[in-house]
């Protein structure tokens, strides 16, 4: 009999994930009057929508990149300048964020053809420290450390975005746009040339694979995602400063990355959720919660090396998966 291909995306989003997925919009139904539980779950979602950004180049393309808080700032600055200063719309930004940071990742994916590894990283960790002094110095563009206020908030038919629930939609929505996109992406050719490079590129060459032109694709893919999560981030603050775009938060993202499991987009949102709420749900042991958020990445990375949603685990559910067919 016949092997069906079991890593569609109708065996990603199966029905388990679609209950999440109406569990998880219907928790604002219970939150409506607490604002502060709204906007963790808002974060949570842009969580989501970079580190799935962030594990194309890293989980896939297998490339360190220690930079990617520049890309989301760069998305924000482009859709918070054009709003500002050319009148255009929320959603006439967020194709010009996506594709502005699109083509700086293009920029950065250069140097990966030359170098790897640490000193791939140390180029991306250099490459958001230059991000962020021009931001802070080009006074007369970005308004240096004094930001960008009264960006606008997004409208739909004369609606004006005014209180956090269409936000926390529309946060959904990007995200899951991003997990479709990249979910495409993962199960194309292109996915595999991506797997490869990250495999073995020296192999990878000799089989033919572009490798040079699939690492720069694969650092504007995610470039790109990011600063669309950045075009939305700078709308729903209504404001965007330089200390908003930090290699720490490069840190923070790639921390989640690494907890739920490099290589999956499950993994990804897995780690998004986790430790994007965790230090809110544990803010009641007070600066002890940010001791308890490094003891949980110190036994992850010990006892669990591959995430929650690993790559081991990705083996047994296709394994399984093809045995039920052939059964079947």
């Amino acid at each position: 009999m016949k092997l069906q291909p079991v890593t569609k995306i109708e065996d990603l989003l199966s029905r388990r994930w679609w209950l999440l997925l109406a569990l998880w919009l219907i928790i604002p139904l219970f939150l409506r009057n607490w604002a502060y539980g709204l906007h963790v779950l808002i974060m949570v979602a842009i969580y989501v929508l970079l580190t799935q950004s962030l594990n194309l180049v890293m989980g896939l393309a297998g490339q360190l990149q220690l930079g990617h808080a520049a890309f989301f700032g760069i998305g924000a600055y482009v859709a918070g300048l054009l709003m500002l200063n050319a009148g255009w719309s929320f959603w006439a930004t967020l194709p010009a964020a996506f594709f502005g940071a699109a083509l700086i990742g293009l920029l950065v994916g250069l140097p990966s053809i030359r170098v790897s590894g640490d000193y791939l990283g140390i180029v991306t960790l250099g490459f958001g420290e230059i991000t962020r002094l021009i931001l802070t110095n080009w006074v007369s563009l970005t308004h240096g450390p004094m930001g960008l206020p009264g960006i606008p908030a997004p409208g739909i038919l004369g609606y004006t975005f005014t209180s956090k629930l269409p936000y926390f939609y529309l946060a959904t929505a990007l995200a899951l746009f991003t997990w479709f996109v990249l979910s495409r992406l993962i199960n194309s050719k292109t996915g595999l040339e991506l797997l490869a490079v990250r495999a073995d590129e020296h192999c990878a060459k000799v089989l033919g694979v572009n490798t040079g032109m699939v690492k720069i694709f694969a650092f504007s893919t995610s470039a790109a995602f990011a600063g669309l999560g950045g075009a939305f981030y700078g709308s729903y603050f209504s404001f965007i400063s330089p200390d908003s775009f930090l290699f720490t938060d490069s840190l923070t993202v790639l921390c989640m990355l690494v907890v739920g499991g490099m290589g999956n987009l499950v993994g990804c949102a897995i780690g998004a959720v986790i430790l994007g709420a965790a230090p809110e749900v544990f803010r009641f042991l007070g600066d002890y919660r940010i001791l308890l958020y490094g003891l949980l990445i110190t036994i992850m990375v010990i006892y669990r090396p591959s995430g929650i949603w690993g790559l081991d685990k990705r083996r047994r559910n296709t394994i399984r998966a093809t045995c039920a067919r052939v059964k079947s």
